[in-house]
């Protein structure tokens, strides 16, 4: 090849090729490869085998490669063969390589004649064959036999289509000779994902089988279908060669004498057959390559950089080092605790965006779930009735009640509030098993240490449960410490005449049992409890002269309430807070003077009994119950996530931070729970792996673009040379003196920096022998000049040539060596033949600006 770098670079394909096979992935990188279609019998594997001379791969009927057979063919003096699963075992018995091949294969698909994409790495190390890489695929085939899928053609085809569809791809379509060129299975499936035929390359197969009298001229010289790359015929052996083992040497020149002979293809025998298939294939893949070089390039510095961050940590890795997993023990630990406080707080740099977790589920559960739960309590009204009923003549005996007892409420309101246990437990459970989630989510990160992973979520989990009986006791004896909870507290101010000291106002407070009123709101200096036994609200009208809203209580018994009062008048601002405080009275009991015969007439029918001043008792314990539990429900949807959250959350929060490192090496060995995963150790393995493969690529990359840039800084002096040379192949000169006297003074040259150009013909004197420092052709002597003016012997740096002060006058014309020009440049890449013009010009400009002498006014030619 043309650049020397350019050998490098299929190699470099197989490097990537071996590196990314060996970690299971491709590293998201379309890596430039060849990779070879056709039906079933259609002579893939005879080409293969041709281009190795040796038979390696399997035979048999139906379908024998059923795995992808990535062929790495690489020049070399030894012959020997290497799998990349079997690393540092040299096959040099082909036989041995058939039956590895054939066995690897068993060992993924079983002996069903099962297909997988899993590919097999073969490398063949031969001075016969060129370097090549080439992909083996599966024959696509139309029926299923013995124990294949019913889908069979399906998989193949998709498996196909996994290489093929990628542009960084060529595809060499085999199709036999002997059948229709237009129901070819390789040339359909190329077409459909190469329309233009960019990407393919025929091979026509078995050309010695086809009928008397037919031939495949028209196809092979791209006249029938058209591909962009051509057709390429080839003999393969019979099958009874194969049998016979017939040497593929002996087949090749077999090939090459049947192209000679035979006069459809004797025109284009030096195009024909498998050792000019095997030569083209090279150029085309190495043009190929070298086309997606860039962007090859451009992907692999991509992966590098992502992978940076990654390795960083594991370039000066030493599993057995003990600082190392102290360090790394304490770092996983924190970062754990770091990652549980965000995932409950809800401040995590990522934010799910699929569904509900941590923090965010529990808030749910607090605000939603147990609410709902305390909601979906329904009291039946007419079994409320008879408890009521019940508990009232319990509490009465043989004796019969005057007053509403207060032991009856009590009972039933216990009653009422074990049932809001089980929401309040269940909520409890569900922020448990959330909690739990949440451990084993954050502790993910330590997948790579599975033992201390354990002891985290054992000790952390551990922790929440003893924290669970905690909460549900403390939840349990708020639930029956209710019954106790005041009604409400607030402002009021008692209206007494002014002969008695006038309006006053206090702080009050309403129980269940009593009406007490304070000095103020610390509640220490009380003056007055009032028993509500008996009482009752009735209306006042509001004073000519008051601001106030008034309303009374008085005793029904014609008992004095405060002092030597029958009523107690208290005032608010406002109505709107006389009607709240009236309903803060109905829910301790106290009912409007009005109502409570309203209510008795309103009294259901299935509960009216025979004794009216029983059913008044129900009524009234009724109505406290239905206050009271409501009282109760708003208190315990605030208490209880409270109660949770103190008891539970943050509990576990700061267990976290502070004591879980403390029983993690108090658990055991520290050696043990810094004890690597395979699968972790693997990880890292294949992670450097990748990381030294991608450095390695870019360095061979970086080793080509140097080694073209060295061939065009080679080629320069050359160049420049010819640029020099005569412009016409008969230059008209002027007669030279006799004697040419020498220069006053030698004009300073500054590397290989050209004379004039003249003619170099024997006639005018023999050119000086160049150094061979620079390898560049001689600089011409002037017309005349004696031959020895140097020593030949000497040194070629003593002195700089003599460069004459005139140049001879020619006439412009095309350069006698132009071809040679072409000819030394064409084996280059277009990048270096600009660098060279571009070099070629600056001199150019650079002599015209400086240059004193008359007769470099054709340069600008």
């Amino acid at each position: 090849m043309g650049n020397r770098g350019m050998e490098d670079l299929i190699p470099l394909i197989n490097k990537l090729q071996d590196a990314f096979s060996s970690i299971g992935q491709s590293c998201n990188l379309d890596l430039p490869q060849i990779a070879v279609v056709g039906g079933q019998s259609a002579g893939k594997s005879s080409v293969l085998e041709n281009f190795v001379g040796r038979d390696f791969l399997p035979r048999g009927s139906g379908i024998v490669t059923r795995r992808p057979l990535i062929l790495q063919l690489v020049n070399n003096k030894a012959e020997y063969a290497e799998f990349l699963h079997c690393k540092g075992k040299k096959f040099v018995d082909f036989d041995e390589v058939r039956t590895e091949i054939e066995s690897e294969t068993d060992r993924i698909t079983g002996s069903n004649k099962g297909i997988s994409p899993i590919p097999i790495n073969l490398r063949v190390y031969s001075p016969h064959v060129l370097n090549l890489t080439l992909i083996d695929l599966p024959g696509m085939t139309k029926v299923a036999v013995g124990d294949q899928p019913a889908d069979i053609e399906h998989q193949i085809r998709d498996m196909l289509m996994q290489f093929i569809t990628k542009e960084s791809c060529l595809i060499l379509a085999v199709t036999p000779a002997n059948t229709d060129l237009a129901n070819s299975d390789a040339l359909k499936i190329a077409k459909e994902v190469d329309p233009q035929g960019l990407r393919t390359i025929g091979v026509i197969t078995k050309l010695d089988l086809m009928d008397e009298g037919t031939d495949a001229k028209d196809i092979l010289e791209n006249k029938l279908l058209p591909l962009r790359r051509g057709y390429i015929g080839v003999v393969n052996r019979s099958q009874k060669d194969i049998d016979g083992k017939k040497d593929i040497r002996a087949a090749l020149a077999a090939e090459r004498k049947f192209f000679l002979s035979h006069p459809a293809y004797r025109h284009m025998a030096e195009r024909m057959g498998t050792p000019h298939l095997q030569k083209t294939l090279n150029q085309q893949l190495t043009n190929h390559i070298r086309d997606t070089l860039p962007g090859l390039r451009s992907k692999l510095q991509s992966q590098l950089l992502s992978l940076e961050k990654e390795v960083e940590e594991y370039k000066n890795f030493r599993p057995d080092d003990p600082t190392r997993k102290t360090k790394a023990l304490l770092q996983m630990v924190q970062q754990f605790g770091v990652d549980f406080e965000k995932c409950i707080e809800g401040s995590g740099d990522q934010v799910d965006t699929n569904e509900l977790s941590g923090g965010a589920k529990i808030n749910r559960i607090f605000h939603e779930r147990f609410p709902f739960e305390l909601v979906k309590i329904v009291f039946d009204e007419k079994e409320l009735r008879r408890e009521i009923s019940h508990a009232i003549k319990n509490v009465h005996g043989v004796r019969t009640g005057l007053f509403t007892p207060d032991l009856a409420f009590e009972a039933i309101v216990k009653k009422q509030i074990i049932k809001l246990k089980t929401p309040c437990l269940k909520c409890i459970d569900l922020v448990i098993q959330e909690l739990i989630n949440t451990v084993r989510q954050c502790t993910n990160k330590l997948n790579s240490y599975p033992r201390l992973r354990e002891e985290t979520e054992r000790i952390v989990t551990t922790h929440v449960r003893e924290r669970e009986g905690k909460t549900k006791d403390q939840v349990s004896c708020s639930d029956e410490r209710k019954c106790e909870k005041v009604i409400r507290k607030g402002w009021l101010t008692i209206h007494i005449s002014i002969m008695k000291g006038g309006s006053k106002e206090y702080w009050f407070v309403l129980t269940a049992e009593s009406l007490s009123w304070y000095k103020d709101e610390e509640e220490k200096e009380k003056k007055y409890m009032l028993p509500l036994d008996n009482l009752k609200i009735r209306d006042v009208e509001k004073g000519f002269m008051s601001t106030k809203h008034v309303f009374a209580i008085f005793n029904t018994e014609q008992r004095n309430v405060y002092k030597d009062l029958r009523q107690v008048e208290l005032a608010c601002d406002s109505q709107e807070d006389v009607d709240s405080w009236k309903a803060s009275f109905l829910r301790a009991g106290v009912y409007p003077e009005k109502d409570q015969t309203e209510n008795e007439e309103a009294a259901p029918a299935d509960t009216f009994s025979m004794d009216p001043q029983l059913e008044r008792q129900v009524e009234t314990i009724r109505n406290l119950v239905d206050s009271y539990i409501g009282i109760i429900n708003k208190s315990i949807r605030d208490l209880v996530p409270k109660t949770i959250m103190h008891l539970m959350i943050n509990s576990a929060k700061d267990f976290i931070h502070s004591e879980l490192l403390a029983y993690l090496y108090s658990s055991g060995d520290q050696n043990s729970l810094m004890e690597e995963s395979a699968d972790q150790a693997q990880r890292r393995d294949e992670m450097l792996r990748m990381y030294h493969a991608l450095k390695e690529a870019l360095l061979i990359i970086g080793d080509i673009n140097n080694t073209s840039m060295g061939e065009s800084m080679r080629l320069f002096p050359l160049i420049v040379i010819l640029l020099h040379s005569p412009f016409s192949p008969t230059p008209q000169r002027r007669p030279a003196p006799a004697t040419a006297p020498p220069p006053s003074r030698p004009p300073a040259v500054r590397g290989p920096t050209p004379g004039p150009p003249m003619n170099p013909s024997p006639a005018y004197g023999v050119p000086l022998n160049p150094s061979p420092a620079f390898g560049a052709p001689p600089i011409p002597s002037r017309p005349g000049q004696p031959i020895n003016t140097y020593n030949s012997n000497q040194d070629p740096f003593s002195a700089p040539p003599q460069i004459p002060s005139r140049p001879a006058r020619v006439p412009p014309g095309v350069p006698r060596y132009h071809h040679l020009l072409i000819t030394s440049v064409s084996c280059l890449e277009t990048v270096v033949l600009l660098e060279c013009i571009c070099h070629v010009l600056s001199l150019i400009s650079h002599h015209l600006l400086t240059s004193k002498s008359h007769g470099l006014h054709h340069f600008s030619h």
